[in-house]
């Protein structure tokens, strides 16, 4: 007994002096944690080490020590310590990820990737790191190997490899008029043919032409250019297009630059043609892929390029299709999107709407282009909110829409089927201002019904399907143009996509409206149209087709009208069905519940259906409305 108490009282004794210790070793780890938040990277490494003094199995201060030592690039001891926290945690993803780090520093490619497929096989969620990991791995093998690869080709002799290095040589004279250099970097340009040149032209600090050279950088940078200015600037752009082409690590490098970073949206803004086009074509290298668009992304203030690049729909060549591609491209990046909302209702805004009301002026297919651009804009909650809450913005759109009339060139049609899904986006908001235009824009739509362009009457008909319940106003002059007739009329040989907003414009306008109820039974003769669309694969159309026929049979004669149809054997099987909407259910239980009480004679086929119970579930729901 008294051996037990001294092991009891022991470990009692441990576990305080470790609850003291973990105390001081958290306590060191904050002030390590704050250190190397300033740069102090020694003094981090110091306090993680007495924090491990205290506590010698703790994950956290190895994992933040590596950290560190990455910094000041003491790669082996960072090795080490990832593998001391994976002996306290064999599941630290942190610190495969450092090992991963360390590893690519040190060249060691293979052990890299290998730390990095660690993580995936920790955690299958990871996925996303591990791809991102993958590629600066072997986008790094890929430069030492092009580098060591050009390094041959230099000492070989190889005369195209040393007339770069000769050539970077000469345009690093100082003091130079500024036609040298001029003719210096087109002739450099035309040297680049390959990967090989390219790498070369990387190694012997091609990219620095810019930052050491005063009258290279003074004539870029200059405000307002002369010709010769002009010249050296589109001759640096040329040269940037040759060595970057289908080469990351020049692409980056090239961004890093701080007077090329300041310069491109002021390029893009310079109004010079020469200048602007060979921007735009140096852009596009970056956004026609993922990791170019990153790098835009991460090293660029995007915040004015949606207004800049959005004015080049003002221009009739090709700039204008330039830019449209550059942005479509960027909008698939989020942080993108989330720069854009900055000057979004600034700048943007007024130079869209001003686009819109122009279109008969400005270039229309860059400008169905940018519409298209502003409605993927409008996945974002934030930009879309704004945009539907721009009183001008509507304005220019039913503007667009009124001039459809007079102009019927294909560019122009263009615009109109792209207006008309910008206004489908913003409608998915739900405002006053939207409830102020909503009988103005249902009556340009009845209008569009008429268009021979069926891509511009289904989307007409989803413009309706999305404004029409934000006005009973609305609704009702719909109703009096005759809108239920028109898509009924549709809808007897629609696809899917125009079935399923024909069938919600119906929806909304029987809800409320006995006129529509009647204009339904009139049109939809024994509705055949509804039968068919109960018969659809598509939940929504056929919840939608039910709630309508349940909405209808209160008019005179519509259940008897249905008295020698399948309507109970549709409707039962919906009824009972195990759809994933629970709408279709209720929506086809009512229209059961309904039917049979406006035409008791109903229930005889649904007696010899088996469905009684499922018509005394349907009573339920009619309770209920």
């Amino acid at each position: 007994d008294g051996f037990l108490a001294i092991l009891e009282k022991d470990a009692k004794e441990r576990a305080k002096r470790r609850k003291r210790n973990e105390h001081l070793a958290n306590a060191l780890k904050e002030k390590g944690n704050d250190a190397f938040r300033k740069g102090d990277y020694d003094i981090a490494i110091q306090r993680y080490t007495e924090g491990l003094e205290k506590l010698k199995d703790k994950q956290e201060l190895y994992t933040n020590r590596a950290q560190a030592y990455l910094k000041i690039h003491e790669y082996e001891k960072a090795i080490g310590d990832c593998e001391w926290a994976l002996k306290c945690n064999e599941k630290c993803i942190k610190a495969y990820f450092l090992m991963g780090k360390a590893h690519l520093a040190l060249k060691n490619y293979s052990k890299s990737k290998q730390c990095y497929e660690k993580i995936l096989q920790t955690d299958p969620q990871k996925e996303s790191l591990f791809e991102d990991c993958m590629k600066e791995v072997n986008l790094e093998e890929k430069r030492m190997k092009d580098e060591e690869r050009a390094m041959k080709e230099v000492q070989s002799g190889n005369l195209a490899a040393l007339s770069i290095k000769e050539l970077l040589q000469k345009l690093d004279r100082p003091d130079q008029n500024i036609l040298y250099y001029t003719g210096g970097i087109r002739l450099l340009t035309g040297a680049v043919k390959d990967c090989t040149e390219q790498t070369l032209f990387r190694t012997n600090n091609g990219f620095s032409i810019l930052k050491d050279n005063k009258i290279v950088r003074r004539g870029f940078c200059a405000e307002r250019k002369n010709t010769a200015e002009v010249d050296l600037s589109v001759s640096l752009l040329l040269l940037w297009q040759a060595v970057c082409a289908g080469n990351e690590e020049n692409l980056r490098l090239l961004l890093t630059q701080p007077n090329v970073n300041a310069q491109l949206p002021e390029l893009l803004s310079s109004g010079v043609l020469e200048i602007q086009q060979e921007t735009l074509a140096l852009i596009a290298l970056y956004s026609e892929n993922e990791n170019g668009r990153r790098l835009l992304v991460r090293h660029q203030d995007l915040t004015k390029w949606l207004q800049i690049l959005m004015t080049f729909v003002n221009s009739t060549d090709a700039r204008a299709s330039s830019a449209m591609n550059i942005l479509s491209s960027l909008t698939e990046e989020e942080r993108f999107r989330t720069q854009c909302r900055v000057m979004l209702s600034t700048g943007v805004l007024p130079l869209f709407t001003q686009l819109l009301t122009s279109a008969k002026l400005v270039n229309q297919a860059a400008l169905a282009s940018c519409i298209g651009i502003m409605g993927n804009l409008c996945a974002d909650v934030v930009i879309r909110m704004q945009m539907a809450e721009c009183k001008e913005c509507w304005q220019a759109c039913l503007k667009l829409v009124d001039e459809c009339f007079d102009v019927s060139t294909l560019k122009y049609q263009e615009c109109l089927f792209a207006v008309l899904g910008l206004m489908m986006n913003l409608l998915l908001e739900s405002n006053v201002i939207i409830q102020d235009f909503a009988v103005d824009i249902s009556g340009r739509c009845m209008t569009l019904l008429g268009d021979k362009d069926g891509r511009i009457v289904t989307r007409a008909i989803g413009v309706l399907s999305r404004i029409l319940p934000a006005s009973s106003s609305a609704v009702e002059e719909a109703v009096k143009g005759g809108v239920v007739k028109k898509i009924i009329k549709f809808l007897q040989a629609a696809g899917q996509i125009t079935s399923s907003y024909g069938i919600k414009t119906l929806c909304i306008c029987t809800r409320s409206n006995r006129q529509a109820q009647e204009d339904l039974v009139k049109s939809d003769k024994r509705f055949s149209v509804l039968l068919k669309l109960l018969d659809s694969e598509n939940e929504m159309i056929v919840g939608n087709a039910a709630f309508c026929l349940g909405q209808c049979l209160v008019v005179p004669g519509a259940a008897t009208s249905l008295l020698n149809s399948n309507v109970v054997m549709i409707l039962l099987k919906h009824a009972g069905g195990d759809a994933t909407r629970t709408s279709v259910q209720e929506n086809a239980a009512i229209a059961l519940g309904k039917l049979c009480v406006a035409e008791p004679r109903h229930i005889f086929q649904l007696r010899k259906l088996n469905g009684l119970a499922i018509l005394n579930s349907s009573m339920k729901y009619m309770h209920n409305i």
